[in-house]
């Protein structure tokens, strides 16, 4: 079996997630194209999808979001990801059981005794108004049949597990500012598009999870070759054993450095690993790092703690080598290893692009700190 080494898991990786060559895409196709873009930090998303498309107009993804094409929710890993509607109609029901776990494996014993189908019941019944609330709101509303009961765990189950919610507008839309408003997905969405459980079936007769399968050819599309230890890292779901094994003869095998399985699609770009990779500014969770278990094609070991912190971070080379911020106006780019001159002028040049993005002013500075 062939052996993909670190710098020709890092090539495809950049093809996948076109970070290679910025792409000729509208900004739908590309969300699509991604699986999402994790959201958490309203405006990242815009930073992700200007590193990855030519002539990228944020407006446009802004749109998206007011005519009901994107939506902000919670999906994998129980984080909130700016997602297509279709995705989300999709594969929501297929994440259920996880959501409910991961808000149970934080809230356990506070939600001991409550039954969560009457939870669930209670929360719909109150956004059956149509009426946008806020966690707290919600809360509130329902607080009263679980006395004793802390309402960060009642919320937190409702709106990240039990009733599929999607974040309203403004919140998302590019340089706005708008707090949580939760709406059901199917009331903003439409009823007529609302997840149908029994056709989002975990498995089909012969057990083989066709839900499953399109998630893991798409996220091969996007994010491999990898090994299904990455796809569960990515999805939070539990591996995708059936959808794996039904896929597989479709599918071509290669192994990493450390011995791992690595799953692909055949035709999949797998570019050469001597393929020049141009600077690239990446926002925070940005999931090109986050979509996997073994992060070392993209982020060294000792970096890997940048990926869940929050930090914004650069790539040089194709791999993570600097954080950056923006000071009073200033992009500032932080090295985590000494820079040649070529790198820290491209990492200038890069910085300066992604500056008068941010601030529509050509003429925005950049600062490349010393190493």
């Amino acid at each position: 079996m062939t052996v993909l080494d670190t710098r020709t898991l890092n090539r495809a990786t950049l093809a996948r997630q076109l970070l290679l060559d910025r792409a000729d895409m509208p900004p739908l196709d590309a969300v699509a194209h991604l699986c999402g873009l994790q959201a958490q930090e309203p405006q990242e998303p815009f930073v992700g999808l200007w590193s990855r498309l030519r002539a990228f107009e944020p407006g446009t993804l802004s749109e998206l979001l007011v005519e009901r094409r994107v939506v902000r929710t919670h999906l994998m890993r129980r984080t909130v990801h700016l997602l297509t509607a279709d995705d989300v109609l999709a594969w929501r029901t297929r994440h259920d059981a996880m959501l409910r776990q991961r808000v149970l494996g934080v809230y356990r014993r506070e939600l001991d005794g409550v039954d969560l189908d009457e939870l669930a019941a209670t929360g719909r019944e109150t956004m059956a108004d149509g009426e946008p609330r806020t966690m707290a709101e919600l809360t509130r509303a329902v607080a009263d049949r679980w006395p004793g009961v802390p309402p960060r765990a009642l919320g937190e189950m409702l709106v990240a597990a039990l009733v599929p919610m999607v974040q309203l507008p403004p919140r998302g839309l590019w340089r706005t500012k708008g707090g949580v408003r939760n709406l059901p997905l199917a009331t903003w969405l439409g009823k007529d598009t609302e997840p149908d459980p029994s056709s989002l079936n975990t498995s089909s007769p012969d057990g083989s999870d066709p839900v499953g399968q399109t998630l893991l050819r798409r996220y091969l599309a996007a994010f491999g070759p990898a090994a299904t230890a990455d796809l569960r890292a990515w999805s939070g779901l539990a591996g995708l054993p059936a959808a794996v094994a039904a896929a597989r003869p479709e599918l071509v095998s290669f192994r990493d450095e450390r011995g791992r399985e690595l799953l692909d699609l055949p035709d999949a770009p797998r570019p050469d690993p001597d393929t020049p990779a141009p600077v690239r500014f990446l926002p925070a969770f940005d999931n090109a790092i986050l979509g996997y278990q073994d992060r070392r094609r993209i982020i060294d070991d000792a970096r890997r703690g940048l990926s869940v912190a929050g930090e914004r971070v650069v790539l040089v080379d194709g791999r993570v080598a600097a954080t950056w911020t923006v000071e009073d106006g200033t992009v500032v780019a932080t090295p985590l290893r000494r820079f040649s001159r070529a790198e820290r002028a491209e990492v200038a040049e890069e910085g300066r692009a992604v500056a008068a993005f941010l601030s529509d002013q050509a003429s925005e500075r950049v600062r490349v700190e010393a190493f």
